[in-house]
Order: C-alpha cells, then structure tokens, then sequence
C-alpha cells in the first residue's frame, strides 16, 4: 500500500455504524465500568489518560517533563521539574482527572464527524508520544499492549470492527471519567489520599481540595453529555 492510500484510508470520512453497534458499545464501556472486579483491570486505561494527561500539560507549560510511571494497582505517577508554584504547576496538577473525560469528548466529536480512522490513528500517535516518557515495566507493558490493540485493529480491521472499537474506546472514557473522581472523594473522606491531585492544587491556590474535586465532576460530567448528545445525535 503506497502512502498516499495509508494517508487517504486513515484522512478519509468512513460509514455510519448502524444504531445497535452504538448502543451496544455503551452498554459494553459500562460493563467495564461498574463491576469492581473488571474496573480493577479497565482502570489502567484511564490511569494511561490520567497520567498522559498531567505529562501534555507540563510540556504544555514548558515544565521538564521527567517520566511516567504506571503501576499494576493502577495508581500512576507523572515527574516534572520546574517552579513549584505557579500557573504551570497548577494546570499541571489539575489536567490529570479531566484528561480522561476532555479526550472522550475529543474522541466524540471525531466520531460525529465520521473520522473513525482518524481517531484509531491520533491515539496510536498519542500513545508512542507517552511510551517515550514511561519509565518502569508495567508502563512500558500497559501502554504497548494498548497501542499495538489500536494499531492491529486500525490496520487489518473492516469498517464494522474499526468503528465498534472507536466507539467502545470513547464511550468508555465518557463514562470511566466519572468514576475516579467520586472514589477520590470517597478516599479524601477516609483519610486515604492526603496527597492527591484535588489536596496538592488546594496546596497551591488556597481554594479548598473539595471544590476542586467539584470542578474535575463538573468537567467529566459536562464531557459525558455533550460527548454522549454528539454520539448519539448522529443517529438520529
């Protein structure tokens, strides 16, 4: 295949997946939401996010972005170096949990637009862009697993399989983002997570770890419906 082709398959504008495969693939992304034992394992991926997320915003806000590690617990972590304080270090601290949420939305919209290809292959490049960054075993694992999912699926996948992949993948970051956010709160009451991102940036700007947990809701909620009104609104 000559790259003009690969350029024109992944560029190009695929077919409409029918009703059911949307709505199957919602009902799917839930099945690995709300059953602990499978969010256990789903919740890696939103770690990826999570973290991959905290890493755009450092380079974003020129901050030296040292490493990404990812843990089998799915806990993660994100080195950056840099002024301790400051506009960068919040955005840094507050792009993790609204990561997930931001790119299902993003995800939707593409899908709206009927670039299915196009999405299968901006994750692939988002992916290679964090393994760079991954300095432990498990990391490295998790995201060439994921990575090399998406690129089996985009480049010998049909149409049918390639947009039931997109799909569940989007739907699945909609809805996953939601949950983290509440079982942060759930910790914070316990005691539990002292030093989370909500309890750093309430470090940072002296407004309050809770209503920083609100926004992240706000955010992840927002990103639910309008991701879910795009997806869903192209069917009628």
């Amino acid at each position: 295949m000559e790259i003009g082709d690969v350029w024109q398959r992944v560029a190009g504008v695929q077919p409409e997946p029918p009703n059911w495969l949307v709505l199957t693939t919602a009902a799917l992304a839930l099945l690995a939401i709300l059953p602990a034992p499978v969010w256990r394992v789903s919740r890696t991926v939103v770690t990826i996010a999570h973290e991959g997320g905290h890493g755009v915003a450092a380079l974003l806000t020129r901050r030296r972005l040292s490493g990404i590690r990812l843990h089998s617990d799915t806990s993660g972590l994100t080195i950056s170096s840099g002024r301790p304080t400051g506009p960068g270090m919040i955005l840094t601290a507050a792009a993790g949990y609204v990561a997930p949420s931001l790119l299902g939305l993003g995800g939707a919209a593409l899908l709206a637009d009927g670039r299915i290809t196009a999405l299968l292959w901006i994750s692939i490049l988002l992916l290679a862009g964090m393994l760079v960054m991954i300095r432990n075993a498990f990391g490295l694992l998790a995201v060439v697993l994921t990575g090399a999912l998406f690129l089996v699926v985009s480049w010998y996948g049909g149409t049918q399989v390639q947009a039931a992949f997109a799909y569940l993948g989007v739907w699945f970051l909609l809805l996953a983002g939601v949950r983290p956010v509440i079982e942060l709160q759930a910790k914070r009451r316990s005691g539990g997570a002292p030093d989370s991102d909500a309890d750093q940036l309430s470090r940072l700007t002296g407004v309050s770890a809770v209503l920083w947990v609100a926004l992240f809701l706000v955010v992840s909620l927002s990103c639910l419906l309008g991701g879910a009104s795009w997806l869903l609104h192209w069917k009628h």
